[in-house]
């Protein structure tokens, strides 16, 4: 398919697909469509940045548009908030005037105004595992006529302890549905709940999932710790323009950073789990509409960040396994669009940088630490 009008969606959704921009389906869209609109269960791994979100976003509202019925139809479950209420974004701009209703369940937000929204009729929950989990064992959610669920970022997911969770919900739907299992990586852990809990699933499979993407160049600074903050006020300096996404490993490190680059006078704001829903919402949003220049976030935080136009990766701290620098360089060149990602490394740090680089198959471009 080579662009979405060829697709055999209700003409509602190809005029919204055409008034939000979307004309081209990119390759994960084009390959994973069609069988789940087949009704075929679908297990497809891409590179973060690749446009997952509609892939099953589109092919859930044809379904509920095509066989129409009360209650609660489909799940599509999320590692974090941030994410989920990204999904919903996109979720709420392709289906409008549907009449398909939809809710977000998560946790660190007001849970009365998530079950109003289901009991007003939502057909679709896009959630996370813990909050669903919370509202199966109140029973305050029935998850019986469920006909479609999804699992994106399920690699994310597992690592973050959702497992049980996953389990305890899938257990709570019924066997018949169809599976949407979206994954950067298929690690041992996704390979095993496919195993158990997917049908024959058509597989699809875009790039190489532990490589980077082409059009982001990476950098690699060998500077010492008591230095970053020196060269990284560099990097700002150098590129006044754009926007930067900086990685710390601990919470308490992407604080002070953040305070320090506040104190300096830099435009930044800071996301991670230690803070409050509406604290992460407004870091995330004044990062959007530009009034924060630099976002400073940890790995757990970084998965529902998905802002266009992102023109820097900053890996301040070294991520604690190689897969999550393709997590964290995915955040920009995204859309086609070049992206820069340049990582802080300490001397001592070299055989960490070696572990990446062997990870992803590429060779970091070493630069000089400019005289700070």
């Amino acid at each position: 398919m080579n662009t979405f009008s060829e697709f055999p969606f209700e003409p509602i959704l190809h005029t919204n697909l055409r008034r939000n921009g979307f004309s081209e389906p990119t390759p994960v869209q084009a390959a994973a469509i069609p069988p789940a609109l087949a009704g075929s269960d679908v297990v497809a791994t891409a590179q973060t940045g690749t446009g997952k979100t509609l892939a099953f976003v589109l092919p859930l509202l044809q379904s509920l548009l095509t066989n129409p019925k009360r209650g609660v139809q489909a799940v599509v479950l999320s590692p974090t908030r941030e994410l989920a209420i990204q999904i919903h974004e996109a979720f709420v701009k392709v289906a409008a005037g549907t009449g398909v209703k939809c809710a977000v369940v998560v946790g660190g937000l007001a849970e009365t105004h998530q079950l109003r929204n289901i009991r007003q009729g939502a057909q679709v929950l896009i959630a996370t595992p813990g909050r669903l989990v919370d509202f199966l064992d109140r029973r305050l959610v029935d998850l019986a006529g469920i006909r479609c669920i999804v699992l994106d970022e399920a690699d994310r997911m597992l690592d973050m302890g959702f497992q049980p969770a996953i389990r305890r919900i899938l257990s709570s739907t019924p066997g018949a549905r169809q599976t949407l299992l979206f994954s950067a990586t298929i690690e041992k852990s996704v390979a095993q709940l496919i195993e158990s809990h997917v049908r024959n699933p058509a597989r699809v499979a875009i790039g190489p999932i532990t490589k980077t993407a082409e059009n982001v160049s990476l950098h690699v600074y060998e500077v010492e710790q008591d230095r970053k903050l020196s060269l990284l006020g560099s990097l700002l300096r150098a590129d006044r323009s754009g926007s930067f996404l900086v990685f710390s490993r601990t919470k308490h490190g992407a604080d002070r950073l953040a305070q320090k680059l506040s104190g300096s006078g830099f435009r930044a704001a800071r996301i991670h789990g230690g803070r409050t829903q509406n604290q992460r919402n407004e870091a995330l949003r004044g990062f959007k509409d530009g009034s924060f220049r630099i976002l400073v976030a940890t790995d757990v935080a970084a998965r529902g960040i998905h802002v266009d136009g992102i023109g820097h990766v900053v890996n301040y701290d070294l991520p604690q396994v190689p897969e999550d620098f393709i997590h964290r360089v995915g955040r920009t060149g995204r859309a086609g669009a070049q992206g820069v990602a340049s990582t802080f490394s300490t001397s001592s740090e070299r055989s960490e940088v070696r572990r990446i680089e062997r990870t992803i198959r590429v060779k970091l471009t070493p630069r000089q630490v400019p005289a700070l």
